[in-house]
């Protein structure tokens, strides 16, 4: 990967992050206090439906720069032109999908490393809203350390890897499917209606994943959920509230996605191709 692109990949990322969280944030506490253990009106209901916002807002951009970098740079490491594509079975166009999933389920370990800990501040603010980011922050560090900030790292990234499994193979396919139909390059309003599709499908197929996370991350500490134990966590949700609490907040999570989907790589497309057009232009 070229340092134009490594750098347009960085900004884009970052750009359609923000977007995407900050744009869409209601809709995400509406659904993490669907999914709470005590349930949505104890959780806060209707009401701080911007708790946790600023949490969302510092991480948003490092998060997602970080997953269009890992992604891109695989991508054109195992593609054809790329350092390990050339002589790899991977180069060869039907197992371009392979490529994509590789490239994805990387790009999210990375990005999960600065996912969670704005993620567990965030979710455990929009669930109490009477307390504040930075106390709720304050409060995770005094009780469970450094370490407290990680807990579900495994379930978001047990989550994040099947969701990304299906969400990228899906978009690229829906993309270059569209681009051969119609004989040209998508828009970027193309590229945004194929990730909306794409997001919607992976949202609802790994929900009791994000279920799971959800649990954890809000679970008090030094109780069973806490520990992280996932197969344990799942089979507690569907001893107590059977496949509704496994797909509890599951139409919010595929609005939000969807709609996320739409803005995040419709604006990751579009402020990419503009960079590099841009530079193209300079050059």
């Amino acid at each position: 990967m070229e340092r134009r692109e490594f750098v347009a990949s960085l900004v884009a990322g970052g750009c359609a992050g923000m977007c995407v969280d900050l744009t869409l944030f209601p809709l995400d506490t509406i659904k993490t206090r669907l999914q709470s253990q005590q349930g949505f009106y104890k959780a806060g209901g209707f009401r701080g439906i911007y708790a946790g916002v600023p949490s969302a807002a510092v991480g948003s951009f490092p998060n997602a720069a970080a997953f269009f970098v890992t992604y891109d740079c695989v991508k054109s490491l195992l593609g054809a032109g790329g350092l390990l594509g050339a002589s790899s079975v991977l180069a060869a166009p039907h197992v371009t999908p392979v490529t994509h999933m590789v490239a994805a389920s990387l790009g999210e370990i990375v990005a999960c490393l600065i996912r969670v800990p704005t993620e567990v501040v965030k979710q455990r603010t929009q669930a109490c809203p009477s307390s504040t980011t930075y106390h709720m922050l304050l409060a995770t560090l005094k009780e469970e350390g450094v370490r407290g900030l990680y807990r579900g790292y495994r379930s978001t990234v047990l989550r994040e890897i099947p969701f990304s499994l299906v969400q990228f193979p899906l978009w690229e396919y829906l993309k270059s499917l569209w681009s051969w139909r119609q004989g040209h390059t998508l828009y970027s309003w193309q590229a945004a209606v194929c990730g909306a599709f794409a997001g919607a499908v992976a949202a609802f197929v790994t929900t009791p994943l994000d279920v799971v996370k959800t649990r954890i991350m809000l679970a008090k500490a030094g109780s069973p959920t806490a520990s992280g134990n996932i197969p344990l966590v799942l089979y507690d949700v569907w001893r107590s509230r059977g496949l509704t609490g496994l797909f509890a907040g599951s139409l919010p999570r595929m609005t939000f996605i969807s709609a996320g989907g739409f803005i995040f790589l419709g604006a990751y497309e579009k402020v990419r191709r503009t960079l590099l057009s841009q530079r193209d232009i300079s050059a």
